[in-house]
């Protein structure tokens, strides 16, 4: 059974303007909800405090549970449902570090216990100081750098043959980030400057594949947080984890397409750039799509039936995989046609 015709000949190129309208409107939903939630909700991996999970016999009342913390002196931590509502569990969080000792356990069951009329248990404790927090939160924002960074000298030496030149680019950048850290400049504004500079030279240095593979990627990163903020969800460990390996996927999917751009230049050398791209996409589309398609198989059914440690990540992950398939078509490809147009200016 054929998925796609081998002859389809979508005008992907010719609809780019829509995309690029679609992906402009996403971002800045995105940044407006940040600014409105002023900043991602980081979990305690990166805010540093307490999260407790408990589990009660039956149903009960979140109000009765933040009385009953209100008592051993929690009272401004949040509660919220966890997993099944089969299950009755709830993650209580509280930017405070809270001990751990068994008398500290028995009084918390105890004072909640009587709060909700209702036996419970409770299932785990992890704390993280504010410190840790921060470390955490600086190395993971160096992490989807350094993975973007890399990406792009990988894509320069394998489309253009320019290693030393990209590599000489991220030699420089890297340099540049270990000086302002001894200024204790701001992590999050550093990466956001290395960013835009890794850009800029791109553009000028005539690294064109480099430059879509990398607006593509942070495209995809940026969308991403976006919806998360827009649903309220955590920043943790597991969703950083997601957003590299989004970045890993969406970059496998942009590299399938550069390679046949390059083959259909060769073979097609005397036809215009958009004609090229938009073959280079549909001979590609078939296998887009079914990757695609197996990959969310699986990760609708973990978010589905994975339970609620694993059920944020699932769904970064599908959010990314989405919208890697949807870069890797409408904003990886036609990067090369503004650049060409670039040039004929």
């Amino acid at each position: 059974m054929q998925f796609i015709k081998p002859d389809i000949n979508i005008d992907f190129i010719g609809k780019r303007k829509i995309a690029y309208g679609i992906s402009i409107a996403m971002i800045l939903v995105g940044v407006l909800s940040l600014v409105i939630h002023k900043g991602p909700n980081l979990g305690i991996d990166f805010a540093g405090g307490t999260l407790i999970q408990i589990k009660f016999a039956s149903p009960a009342r979140i109000e009765e549970v933040k009385s009953g913390l209100s008592a051993v002196g929690l009272g401004n931590s949040s509660v919220q449902s966890f997993g099944d509502q089969k299950g009755h569990e709830y993650l209580i969080r509280t930017d405070r570090i809270v001990g751990t000792t068994e008398g500290f356990s028995t009084e918390m069951k105890n004072t909640l216990a009587a709060a909700t009329r209702n036996n419970m248990e409770i299932r785990r404790v992890e704390m993280v100081g504010p410190q840790v927090g921060k470390d955490l939160r600086e190395k993971a924002l160096f992490a989807m750098f350094f993975a973007l960074l890399f990406i792009t000298i990988y894509i320069s030496g394998r489309f253009e043959l320019k290693w030393i030149l990209s590599g000489v680019v991220a030699a420089v950048l890297i340099g540049a980030i270990y000086i302002f850290r001894l200024f204790d400049v701001s992590i999050p504004f550093l990466i956001a400057a290395a960013l835009l500079v890794t850009l800029i030279l791109f553009w000028f240095l005539e690294l064109k594949y480099a430059m879509g593979a990398i607006i593509a990627l942070m495209h995809d990163v940026a969308i991403t947080v976006g919806i998360f903020s827009i649903f309220n969800k955590e920043f943790t460990l597991p969703i950083i984890a997601a957003l590299l390996t989004i970045i890993g996927y969406s970059l496998n999917d942009t590299i399938i397409v550069f390679d046949r751009i390059r083959e259909n230049l060769r073979k097609h050398h005397k036809q215009p750039l958009a004609f090229i791209l938009n073959r280079s996409i549909n001979e590609t589309l078939s296998r887009t799509l079914l990757t695609s398609l197996t990959t969310l198989i699986v990760l609708v059914t973990l978010f589905l039936l994975g339970g609620g440690i694993i059920h944020d990540f699932a769904f970064a992950m599908i959010v990314g995989v989405l919208i890697g398939t949807y870069s890797s078509i409408y904003v990886a490809s036609p990067i090369l046609l503004a650049w060409q147009d670039r040039r004929k200016k």
